[in-house]
């Protein structure tokens, strides 16, 4: 497979990877052929980036950490969750509880494998699928830093339901009054389930705070903030500054990692960032890269803790345009070659 801008997508071309609604059902699924109708409706749903099948990429898979179906239920869950919360009814915290502790099995399960944030997002489906990755990226970080199980499951569900204060919300809303602010109304959310403990309001609470005392809503500095919210805030900044068009250029994972540690120490905390960065793939696999010596390919496999020099398949045609031409670069062997660009 690989994972290219809906721009460069063709008629006849197939899907590599389900398409979800936000309620978790499926809009288009995977090995369908793309059609200009289907093209041009992923593009005004928002779609911007998918993976499609490639007859000399056949045997890449994509690493995951959680299942399409995990996602599917967790998508599903947050989902009925907003709509009660709209509603002005309780939310099925119990069912919300089974949902997250599937995940925390899968993400337990698949812990050795890199973070590729390559979901497929519409405008609809934007809120859960963020939710979902920051709540898998938050537990990584917690098993890298030894967390308890206890400590999982309450690291887990705050990430999931970090931005829980965004329903019925508007922009003007928080620039008006901090207590208006998504944190701190979702803080007042979560804080009276029972069920839950408080430490997961306050991530709801804190996770947008600074190290600094920078941070809103009530600019809080480091020993203030507990060590979830600090997970979640880098968890969150990396999602959001990946696919968050509202911060300005989406950034691709090796800018967004850089971006990240020259705010450590001040926005971010350093060692949940160390730890972080362990977890997530700089170049994901399927990705579309230009080397140092001039030759273009696509990334086909990583290794865990060098995350900077995956191992890169060129595709070139004879001289006579009869055969293919295949080749692997295995950047943790060939030291001096480098990625320059992503294309």
């Amino acid at each position: 497979m690989k994972y290219v801008h809906l721009d460069s997508v063709e008629s006849g071309q197939y899907l590599g990877r389900t398409i979800f609604a936000s309620n978790g059902s499926i809009l288009l699924s995977e090995g369908v052929q793309l059609t200009v109708f289907m093209i041009n409706t992923l593009n005004r749903i928002g779609v911007t980036m998918i993976y499609i099948k490639d007859p000399t990429m056949e045997d890449v898979e994509i690493p995951e950490i959680i299942s399409d179906e995990t996602k599917r239920v967790v998508m599903q869950q947050m989902g009925q969750t907003f709509a009660a919360i709209q509603s002005g009814k309780e939310f099925n915290s119990r069912a919300m509880s089974i949902s997250i502790n599937t995940l925390l099995d899968e993400v337990m399960k698949n812990r050795d494998v890199l973070v590729q944030l390559t979901d497929i997002r519409t405008k609809d489906n934007e809120m859960y699928v963020h939710a979902t990755n920051v709540c898998m990226m938050a537990v990584l970080i917690g098993i890298n830093m030894e967390f308890n199980p206890t400590q999982l499951k309450e690291l887990a569900v705050g990430a999931l339901l970090h931005d829980v204060g965004k329903v019925e919300l508007t922009y003007d809303d928080e620039s008006s009054d901090r207590r208006m602010h998504h944190t701190w109304r979702g803080f007042e959310l979560l804080k009276t389930k029972r069920e839950f403990s408080l430490l997961i309001a306050h991530v709801a609470f804190q996770h947008h705070e600074a190290l600094d005392g920078g941070g809103i809503p009530r600019g809080l500095t480091s020993d203030e903030i507990h060590i979830y919210a600090k997970i979640t805030a880098v968890a969150n900044m990396y999602d959001n500054l990946l696919f968050d068009t509202s911060l300005g250029r989406r950034m691709l994972p090796y800018e967004a990692c850089e971006h990240m540690m020259a705010l450590a120490g001040t926005k971010l905390d350093r060692e949940v960032l160390i730890h972080f960065l362990k977890t997530v793939s700089i170049y994901p696999t399927g990705a579309s890269v230009r080397l140092s010596n001039r030759e273009t390919g696509v990334v086909v496999g990583q290794h865990r803790g060098l995350p900077s020099r995956p191992i890169v398949r060129i595709v070139k045609q004879d001289q006579d345009d009869k055969e293919l031409d295949i080749k692997e670069i295995d950047l943790a062997k060939h030291t001096t070659v480098f990625i320059e660009q992503v294309l």
